[in-house]
């Protein structure tokens, strides 16, 4: 494990992307940024999958973080939101394997639980515990942003354990390990 490295955490959507970013030294995780990129005026899905993109790479060239994490989207009963949610999904960690680094995925379940201890905590108390836990002055009025933050946080907390998502290091570990996948 790196003495020192940025996570980008990500809460994709096509209408809100949250994202937060910390930084990680030994055990100590400390707070550098959240903001999310609002996409609710934009009506062209494809423009908005772009901006998704356009946004993601800004973040890494800007932060250079050493790992992403992404919430992975959960099982609704709205086949098309899901579509949307994954599609908004893909297109983040497109980005992040475009530049080579390594992208984790976690079930909102999960973040809730390394967060709060409760995989059914709100998103005020996922939101409350992170402003605890990073020193926040104060919380934003969009939760989006926290959610973001808190992929960064859940991915800290359980860096090199054995997660239901998988990562890959680039385009080419991703084929590697979903080349039969790929080929049907």
């Amino acid at each position: 494990m790196a003495t020192e490295k940025i996570i980008l955490g990500i809460d994709p959507g096509t209408a809100i992307m949250g994202f937060g970013i910390i930084k990680v030294q030994g055990n100590a995780m400390s707070f550098i940024q959240m903001n999310e990129l609002d996409m609710r005026k934009l009506k062209d899905p494809y423009v908005k999958l772009r901006r998704i993109f356009e946004r993601t790479i800004e973040l890494i060239d800007t932060y250079h973080p050493d790992e992403i994490a992404l919430e992975a989207p959960f099982f609704g009963k709205n086949v098309q939101s899901m579509l949307k949610l994954g599609r908004a999904q893909g297109v983040a960690m497109a980005a992040g394997l475009s530049r080579d680094i390594p992208v984790f995925e976690y079930a909102p379940l999960k973040i809730k639980q390394s967060i709060t201890g409760k995989g059914s905590a709100s998103k005020e108390q996922v939101a409350k515990m992170l402003q605890s836990l990073l020193g926040l002055k104060e919380l934003p009025k969009n939760l989006d942003m926290t959610d973001g933050l808190a992929a960064a946080v859940c991915h800290f907390y359980n860096s090199g354990s054995i997660e239901i998502g998988k990562s890959y290091t680039g385009w080419e570990a991703f084929v590697k390990q979903n080349g039969e996948r790929i080929k049907k």
